[in-house]
């Protein structure tokens, strides 16, 4: 029964550092994206005209 739940947890912790890897890439990737294209908006601020 121990060896149940040992092989258990060590799937479900694998999965979660998986999970929290991938969570971790995607959040770096937005952000660096977020902040070039709001840097590219203020650069062409000057070009808009209303």
């Amino acid at each position: 029964m121990n060896e149940k739940a040992y092989k258990t947890m060590t799937g479900v912790g694998a999965g979660n550092l998986v999970i929290g890897i991938i969570i971790l890439v995607v959040g770096l990737t937005t952000g660096i994206l977020t902040i070039v294209n709001g840097g590219r908006l203020l650069k062409s601020k000057s070009d808009l005209m209303f």
